[in-house]
């Protein structure tokens, strides 16, 4: 342990179980996450707690890496089993209006 400062340092396998391939395949690096809003009370420890934390607002799988400062593989699977245990969405978040939606509107706009 580090006196100076320094953060202390976790081996990325140990955060995963030693898993290297997410549960939850198609988690591209742009991909948008975002938090159930039961999440926040899930008995959830270390970087679970802070991704769902994090994920109150949507957020990609690149910048929650980023943010972490952790390595985008331990980061998918960590969002993987979040995923999968009904934590987090993958994809627009609710309210949020669809590529697909925006593009329509655009067309009809142009139409007028």
């Amino acid at each position: 342990m580090s006196t100076d400062g320094e953060d202390m340092v976790v081996r990325p396998f140990m955060l995963t179980g030693g898993r290297t391939t997410p549960l939850h395949d198609g988690l591209r690096i742009e991909t948008q996450l975002y938090a159930v809003p039961a999440a926040l009370s899930a008995p959830l420890r270390f970087e679970s707690r802070r991704i769902v934390e994090l994920c109150q607002r949507p957020m990609s799988v690149a910048d929650l890496a980023a943010t972490l400062r952790a390595p985008l593989g331990v980061v998918r699977v960590i969002v993987a089993d979040l995923i999968t245990q009904d934590l987090l969405r993958a994809g627009e978040a609710p309210g949020e209006l669809t590529t697909m939606l925006i593009e329509r509107i655009r067309d009809r706009v142009r139409a007028l």
